[in-house]
This record gives structure tokens, sequence and C-alpha cells, in this order.
């Protein structure tokens, strides 16, 4: 179908375009930015007249929660939430039940989405079989099955040889790792950040080591085998700061944080609210100045929802006992544009890092992937059309996930998705 989007205001971070004119789309590709040629007969035309067109999004971390989890969530409808976020393109942990560890499991996964056919979805494959950090899965044969790189998801890894292997297998094959920094044992119990704050509530903390200990084992071990990681959801100014060392002396490693740590510290608790439980916990305001600061000179390549559904049953319990996690994907866009706004970060920079950066992140272990998160001609037409100047209250009614359990229930939050397209397709529209 042709379609021709007109008087928008195109923000492509690639390309380092902001400019208003029009998009033409045939065939489910780009076919022409700038005025559209007289002799292109669109099907539909879209007047984008006041609001923004840009790149699909891409969020390195969104849990759909099938299979095994049907009950927090579907895969219909968090896709459906991702869309309503102008989320295009999505990767999966393997922490689903059972774990993608068989290239049956992924090329399931891959066809119920397909049946779909919403958002682009791209699955991790298990580093370890059952994620139990044992035996090294088949990568090869994962691959194959549509895997774009490994993982063990927030599942401990606690045996380094294991470990040391599977980089040398992963660097061998030319894939990438995607780890989760923590100490299995000094995060063991925590329900918050080790500091002031948990001391003062009598919560059970996490320190800073949990995660600078990680990383240094993880350092020593890429030093040695060569192999690219990718480190997700780094959350202290401790661990930026080994990051930022290990970039600088050429080590092949990126990383990106939580959309939650760009905004929050652990005095947002309050009183108990389990919406606050999140893994990684939420830390002091240094290390949330320091996540800020790594955004603006680069050690952070990529922000993230960490889209994890938790339903009642899991949340409406006492904050030591209630489940991690927090709804996200929708929100990714406004929770940006805020940070952006509140930082007076240049709005292309901003949409980088939810658009070019992860993509070349997702592209980098798995280069036959077709683009995404931009507007090159003949690439991919996933794009959405943003209401800027927008502002919409996070509710029951306004999220589209089936969990409603986000720290910023009750926030006020700039900029509003009005369409989103994938392969040339409009796959969702607001009302």
């Amino acid at each position: 179908m042709k379609i021709l989007i007109k008087n928008g205001r195109l923000l492509d971070p690639k390309n380092g375009i902001d400019q208003t004119c029009d998009i033409s789309i045939a065939s489910g590709r780009v076919v022409g930015i700038g005025k559209a040629d007289p002799s292109f007969e669109a099907k539909r035309v879209i007047d984008a007249q006041g609001l923004a067109v840009v790149p699909g999004l891409v969020d390195l971390s969104v849990r759909l929660r099938e299979p095994g989890f049907e009950h927090r969530a579907t895969l219909e409808s968090e896709m459906h939430a991702s869309l309503a976020g102008g989320v295009t393109s999505l990767v999966i942990p393997p922490d689903t039940d059972p774990v993608l560890d068989e290239p049956g499991l992924v090329e399931m996964l891959k066809h119920r989405a397909k049946q779909l056919n919403q958002a682009n979805l791209y699955p991790l494959g298990a580093m370890t079989q059952g994620l139990k950090g044992e035996i090294i899965t088949e990568m090869a044969e994962l691959t194959e099955a549509g895997c774009v790189a490994f993982s063990q998801a927030v599942r401990p890894l606690i045996d380094y040889g294991v470990l040391f292997r599977t980089m040398q297998y992963a660097k061998t094959f030319d894939y990438t790792l995607w780890l989760y920094p923590f100490d299995a044992g000094l995060s063991k119990g925590g329900v918050a950040a080790s500091g002031p704050f948990a001391s003062r509530t009598g919560l059970a903390g996490v320190p800073v080591q949990a995660e600078t200990i990680a990383l240094h084992a993880l350092f020593e071990l890429q030093k040695s085998t060569g192999v690219r990681l990718h480190l997700c959801r780094v959350s202290s100014a401790a661990g930026l700061d080994l990051v930022r060392k290990a970039k600088a002396e050429g080590l092949p490693v990126s990383c990106d944080v939580s959309i939650n740590q760009i905004h929050l510290i652990d005095q947002d608790i309050g009183f108990f609210d389990s919406n606050y439980r999140l893994d990684p916990p939420l830390r002091s305001q240094r290390d949330r100045d320091a996540i800020r600061q790594g955004l603006a000179d680069g050690t952070i390549d990529a922000i993230c929802s960490d889209h994890t559904p938790v339903d009642d049953d899991g949340k409406l319990l006492p904050f030591s006992e209630a489940e991690q996690g927090a709804t996200g994907v929708e929100l990714l866009f406004s929770l940006v544009y805020k940070w952006a706004l509140e930082t007076k970060t240049p709005v292309l920079d901003a949409l980088a890092k939810i658009t070019t950066q992860p993509a070349s992140i997702l592209l980098s272990g798995a280069p036959a992937l077709p683009p995404c998160g931009q507007l090159d001609i003949g690439a991919p037409a996933d794009l959405a059309l943003v209401d800027l100047d927008a502002a919409w209250v996070v509710n029951r009614e306004t999220i589209f996930s089936q969990s409603c359990h986000t720290p910023f229930f009750g926030y006020e939050l700039p900029a509003k998705v009005k369409m989103t397209l994938v392969s040339g397709r409009v796959v969702w529209e607001s009302a």
C-alpha cells in the first residue's frame, strides 16, 4: 500500500534530520523523503501537521510473558502496548517458561509473533541450558532459529569457568553476549540499594559492589577472549566508571540503562510502595546523576524500558515480598522526552538512545537483520507520529499493557504517540 505522510516534522538521528517534509512509503519501505514526487499516487494520505515523525523505537528489554506467564500478560496485549508507545522492534530476554534454550521454542515464539503481524520481535537465546549456568546451549542452532544474541537474563552465572568457555565459544562464532552484571552472593536477599534509605527503613540492601565486582570479572575475562559484550541495566556511578574505562581501553563493550533509573532514586520508594520494587534496585541521587552524565558523554549507549509486567498477586504484597518489575514499554518515548526536556538534551541526541544506538547494538550481533531505528530511503517503513506538545496522565485508562504496575502511575508525562506504522502498515492509531 502506498502511503504519503505530509507536513510532519521529521526527526531522524541517524541522518541528523530535523525538518518539516513529506515521507513517501511503498511496498513497506521508505521510498521518498522531502517533497513528494507528483507521480506518486498514494492510497492513503496522512496529514502530520503539528506532529513529529520519528523512526520506530528499538527497545532492548521487553518481557512479553509468553510462553509460560500468560496470567500476567500475553504476547498480543504487550505488543499492542509497545505499538501504542511507538516501539516497533522488541528484544525479548530468554527467561520465559520454558526457557528459550531450544530452537523449537524460539521458532514457536517467532511464529506466534508473525501470526499477530505487529511489531518486530528479536529473541535472545539462553546462554546455558535452563539458564542454570552449567551447560552451554547449542548457540549455532539457536542462531539459525532466530536468536540475535545470548543472555542469562537476570539469572546468576556463578561458575566463571562456564562463563569463560561461553565467551570463547561466542568469540569464535562472532556472537554477542548480553549480560546483567551482578554478583549473586552479594545480591542475595536484597530488595533495595544499600545506603542510608535502606538502613533507615530496615530493607535488606544490595551493595554497589554487587555490580562492580561482576563488572571487574566480566572485563577480565573479556580481555582474554575478545568477545563482544553488551551490559544490561548498569545502575551505579561506580559501575559506569568501570564501563567508561573499559571503553577507553578499546574493549568491544556497550551498555544500556533502564528508564526507571534515569528518573527515580531509592527515596522515591516512600512508604514501601511495591511499584518501586525493581531490578536493579533504585539507587541514590548521586547514581542517578551519574547515569544522566553517562548518557551525555556517550558511556551509556541505549535506554530501554525493561518492561516486566507483574500481576496484582505479585505486587500487592509487602515491599520485600513483592515481585520485581514494572510496565514500561509504552512509557519509553514520553519518559525519554521528559528527561531530554529536564536536562536540555537536544531532541535528536535523546531520540538516538532509543532508535539508532540500540539498533546498532542489535545489528552488531545479527548483521543480516533488516535495518531498524532509522528512516533511510529503502529502509523498512517502521515509524511513529508523535504529538510532542501533548500531555497525558499514566493511569489504568491510558495504559494498554495487561499490567498497570509502574512507579510512574499518576505522573503527567509529555508527548503522546498518535500513530505507529510497521513495514508501511498502520498498526496502531489513537482514537
